[in-house]
C-alpha cells in the first residue's frame, strides 16, 4: 500500500532539525532519540515512526488528503541507512572517537536536508540502485 509522499519528507525535516541539534549540543541523548526513531521507522516503515505518527495525528488532518503517493520500501530502507549512520554516530559520541560521531551525524543530517529542503531523498535512490543492481545480477 503506498502512503502519502509528504510524510517522509516531514519527517526528514524534524529529523533536519534533530541532528541539527546534536551537532550543536553533542548531546548523544538526542541522538539516541533520533537512533530509535531511525530503527522503529526501519523496523515497522515510517508510519511507524514517532515522526510519521505526529505527521498522522497532527500534521495530515491540517494539510488535507494526500495527492501524491509513493512506494513504502525506499523510505523505509532510508530509515535503515539513517539508522546505520546514527549508529555509527552515537558509538562515537559515547565511546569516541568524537569525529567520528560528528561526522556520521553530519553526514545524516545532510541526507535529512536535502530531503527536507528538495525532496530528494539519497536513501530512497540507494534502494532503487540496490534493486537495479540485484535484479540485473539474476
Amino acid at each position: 500500500m503506498d502512503i502519502d509522499a509528504r510524510g517522509p519528507r516531514f519527517g526528514a525535516a524534524v529529523t533536519t532539525v534533530v541532528l541539527a541539534a546534536v551537532l550543536v549540543t553533542g548531546s548523544a541523548w538526542l541522538l539516541a532519540w533520533q537512533t530509535l526513531a531511525f530503527a522503529l521507522g526501519a523496523a515497522g516503515g515510517v508510519g511507524r515512526s514517532p515522526y510519521g505518527w505526529v505527521f498522522r495525528r497532527a500534521v495530515r488532518p491540517r494539510i488535507g488528503p494526500p495527492t501524491e503517493f509513493e512506494a513504502p520500501e525506499p523510505p523505509r530502507f532510508a530509515q535503515a541507512v539513517g539508522l546505520l549512520f546514527a549508529g555509527v554516530g552515537l558509538v562515537g559520541l559515547t565511546l569516541g572517537p568524537s569525529w567520528l560521531g560528528l561526522a556520521a551525524t553530519g553526514a545524516a543530517l545532510a541526507a535529512a536536508f536535502l530531503n527536507a529542503a528538495f525532496g530528494y531523498c539519497l536513501g530512497c535512490e540507494m534502494y532503487l540502485l540496490v534493486r537495479r543492481v540485484a535484479v540485473r545480477t539474476e
